[in-house]
């Protein structure tokens, strides 16, 4: 790469040279590259994912719908390692053609439903069980604009500043700046938001919450590209407040171990068959010879 002004030729063609951390699952085509089919387990929904902002988000409201009661809600959660390209088998992409995580399958409908998009799953799960959505129309309005809000947001704050500011294989200050500028006012719109209601789509907890908090909690929390002081989270005292709050709760803190493979040991659940698997089946419980 170079510092010097970008021209671009007549026709792109791909960059073979990048040595960016997502070089190698990068391409600029779909589909499959290998037959791998996916494993599937006892419950009515199977998930294939990681434990991402993203998939976080429908991990957390699978266990708050268990919380809560709702025992059809119950799932298997298998790894797909993105680095390794799993997203890419050809059992993923039949769940979902665009090969990003999650994907997720409900078999206890026949026939089997696909869900791929984790907006297009969490407005699926609240519908089917009646929760964490609100009934009456203005309320249902509310909640579904933050929740696509969230939805058309993140991609500045993940693909625009998270990758210039931490992945990039250089550091340039314009796209820093650029996307920098845009990440502070999505948190001030949240900020102001959360400034008259205790949670962000009004007094009640919904899966708006549940979308927007894996992404700009973890921003207030220091737990994505490492930004908290670079763009000064503290001062967000709403969204702090809120950030605090979420991840009080214990539903969300199971959810976000699911999948997980880096970090402590003991937060890693990188598949989740049972409630049981919490207490037995952590990476620290397995062993640490299986945490690579």
């Amino acid at each position: 790469m170079s510092d010097q002004a970008y021209t671009p030729p007549k026709v792109w063609t791909p960059d073979t040279d990048s040595n960016g951390r997502f070089a190698s699952i990068n391409r600029p085509i779909a589909g499959a590259t290998h037959d791998k089919e996916l494993p599937v387990g006892k419950h009515p929904f199977q998930l294939y994912s990681l434990a991402t902002p993203n998939g976080v988000k429908v991990t957390i409201l699978l266990e708050e719908l268990l919380a809560a009661g709702h025992s059809g809600a119950e799932y298997d959660a298998f790894l797909i390692n993105i680095m390794e390209g799993d997203q890419f088998g050809s059992g993923f992409v039949a769940v979902n053609p665009n090969s990003k995580i999650p994907a997720m399958m409900d078999n206890s409908v026949s026939p089997p439903v696909r869900l791929f998009e984790s907006g297009a799953m969490m407005l699926y799960l609240a519908e089917k069980f009646g929760a964490f959505i609100p009934e009456d129309v203005a309320g249902r309005a509310e909640c579904l604009s933050w929740l696509f809000w969230q939805m058309g947001s993140a991609p500045f704050l993940g693909g625009g500043f998270g990758h210039f500011y931490a992945y990039a294989p250089e550091k340039y200050e314009y796209p820093i700046n650029r996307y920098a500028m845009e990440v502070k006012r999505q948190l001030d719109v949240l900020d102001r938001q959360l400034a008259t209601t205790r949670f962000i789509a009004g007094d009640d907890y919904t899966i708006a919450d549940m979308a927007i908090w894996p992404w700009y909690g973890a921003l207030v929390n220091n737990k994505v590209y490492n930004a908290a002081e670079f763009l000064q989270t503290h001062t967000y005292k709403n969204v702090v407040r809120w950030t605090q709050e979420i991840e009080q709760r214990p539903a969300v803190q199971r959810g976000r171990m699911v999948n997980r493979s880096w970090g402590e040991l003991h937060e890693q659940l990188r598949e989740r068959h049972n409630a049981s698997d919490f207490d037995t089946s952590t990476q620290d419980k397995l062993g640490s010879n299986k945490s690579d």
